[in-house]
């Protein structure tokens, strides 16, 4: 069924020469743009240009990727079905509209015809031609518009069957983006959880190096400590050497005078 809406949304575009290209386009991923000209047989310029009529209604996406080896752009396309089945109920809807005010003017107005030329006329026209054909010259007979407004009701009945059906379709395409959307945000609570959990896990690190690091700097500073009493302890103080030190060298200087007076005796004898 959806095809055939399809198809209907691309003959009110395109025309029936692009009919084939409905089935390939009816897929949830993009199609290479050369597989659809091989399948449609033309070539890929005349491809293109289907594609671009579509696309100026907004109905078909695209996405370009590289080609590493030759380092041109290939395009993927793809129909956008629910944009395709709004045109659609909004075309539709139009066409109603139209053959609904038809109908309305057949009921309420008189309309006029020439019967050898085949041609209509309504009452404000007729009027102003005097009820004669300006072609032939005949006089107009009053047109019954009961087979007319029969046949407009006929079609209206047509279009608002396939107007249910596009509804259906569209009410399924909602129901599928809705289902879509719905895994997209639980996938996106995920992730964001998993993001959570990793900070966490990280601050938790941090937390613990940071502890380390002040462990082993308050370990550092108690052995640095303990080497400074012990040092503090084993070195005297600056009183005491400086007392020990001056009477050593008094004795030395009283040994010196009286080394030289000896001396000085023993010189006097010998004269």
């Amino acid at each position: 069924m959806l095809n055939k809406l399809l198809n209907e949304v691309v003959l009110s575009i395109v025309g029936k020469s692009a009919e084939e290209i409905v089935e390939p386009l009816n897929s949830n991923k993009h199609v290479n743009e050369f597989i659809l000209a091989k399948k449609l047989e033309i070539t890929i310029n005349q491809t293109r240009n289907i594609l671009y009529k579509i696309a100026d209604y907004g109905l078909v996406s695209s996405i370009r990727k590289k080609d590493k080896k030759k380092g041109w752009y290939t395009y993927y396309w793809k129909f956008e079905i629910l944009k395709c089945l709004e045109y659609l109920k909004e075309l539709w809807t139009k066409e109603k509209e139209k053959i609904q005010s038809e109908v309305e003017l057949r009921k309420s107005k008189m309309f006029y015809v020439c019967e050898s030329c085949d041609l209509e006329y309504d009452e404000d026209q007729a009027l102003l031609m005097d009820f004669t054909c300006d072609e032939c010259g005949k006089i107009f007979s009053v047109k019954n518009n009961s087979k007319m407004i029969k046949d407009y009701e006929k079609v209206l009945l047509k279009i608002e069957d396939k107007l249910k059906i596009v509804g259906s379709e569209i009410e399924k395409e909602h129901a599928k983006l809705g289902k879509k959307r719905g895994a997209e945000l639980k996938k996106e609570e995920k992730e964001k959880e998993m993001k959570k959990a990793e900070n966490r896990r990280k601050r938790k690190a941090e937390k613990e190096a940071k502890k380390k690091t002040e462990k082993k700097v308050q370990k550092i500073s108690e052995k640095k400590s303990k080497k400074t009493k012990k040092i503090s302890k084993k070195k005297p103080s600056k009183g005491k050497t400086k007392s020990k030190k001056k009477p050593v060298q008094k004795k030395v200087k009283a040994k010196k005078s009286s080394h030289k007076k000896v001396v000085k005796k023993k010189t006097k004898r010998k004269k």
